[in-house]
């Protein structure tokens, strides 16, 4: 098994995470109703989907 033969100091560990940051998420318009959707799931005010109605889900 690896291991590391010297402690990774805090410096290097603080610079390799400096990349674990949350993205705020996108947004599209519904070409439907006109408002603010998610991309790739069915709007939340009119239920259409790449306009047609998306399905009742159980």
């Amino acid at each position: 098994m690896a291991v590391p033969k010297r402690r990774v100091s805090t410096t290097r560990k603080l610079k390799r995470r400096t990349n674990w940051k949350l993205d705020k998420p996108s947004f599209n318009i519904c070409s439907n109703c006109g408002s603010p959707r998610l991309p790739h799931r069915a709007c939340v005010e009119c239920g259409t989907y790449k306009n047609k109605p998306a399905k009742a889900s159980k």
